[in-house]
């Protein structure tokens, strides 16, 4: 049986939904940020992060890994979206999405999440901070304007891709960047959170 490593909110909340879409038998295990310091974890991921996907003796780390691993599983679930089984296109594209939410939107959270570990002084930190907001609010600016022109990144069906980009606009939320006035990304928001894997997780981390 697989077994998901997570910390609740975080970018592990995305193999947690491609586990319950793929319908593989899995449990899913609650870490703290202690935990994944300790040597115990650290000799089963030795980066001490999430998530982690263990299956058997055999454990994998990094989340468009663990993510292409679960797809090559449920190939037929349609994680890349509806009709990604069949189509090379849909699958890249959706690929594309991941690697976007994953590298470029995903880091630029860093300052907000460890300003202090960054600069010191707090007039430096609060210069970062409000510099860090201003690139991620400008990101999802980007988003918006493209979603007035389809329901999902990679079109008409969800993808593990805008699963991805769900979780981080709550992390927006949380470092009190504003979305609301971006009526495309409140709707695709709403519609992610609506598929039921989604909802799923979101009671399962206790997120709602």
């Amino acid at each position: 049986m697989l077994k998901l490593y997570y910390l609740p909110g975080a970018c592990s909340f995305v193999p947690h939904v491609a586990l319950q879409w793929s319908g593989l038998d899995y449990v899913a295990e609650e870490v703290s940020r202690d935990k994944i310091k300790s040597a115990e974890y650290r000799a089963l991921n030795p980066q001490g992060q999430v998530p982690l996907l263990v299956d058997g003796n055999w454990a994998l780390s990094q989340n468009i890994a663990i993510i292409d691993y679960i797809n090559d599983l449920a190939p037929d679930k349609g994680i890349y979206g509806a009709a990604s089984a069949t189509d090379p296109k849909i699958r890249a594209k959706a690929r594309q999405w991941l690697a976007f939410a994953n590298s470029d939107l995903h880091t630029k959270f860093k300052p907000l999440f460890g300003a202090a570990r960054m600069v010191d002084g707090e007039a430096a930190q609060n210069n970062l901070i409000a510099y860090a907001s201003s690139d991620v609010e400008n990101t999802f600016a980007s988003l918006d304007k493209m979603l007035a022109q389809q329901d999902y990144l990679t079109g008409n069906s969800i993808s593990i891709a805008d699963v991805y980009i769900f979780i981080e606009m709550q992390w927006a939320q949380r470092c009190k960047i504003d979305l609301s006035k971006y009526q495309y990304l409140t709707s695709f928001a709403q519609r992610v959170s609506a598929d039921n894997g989604v909802n799923t997780v979101l009671k399962a981390q206790g997120l709602i």
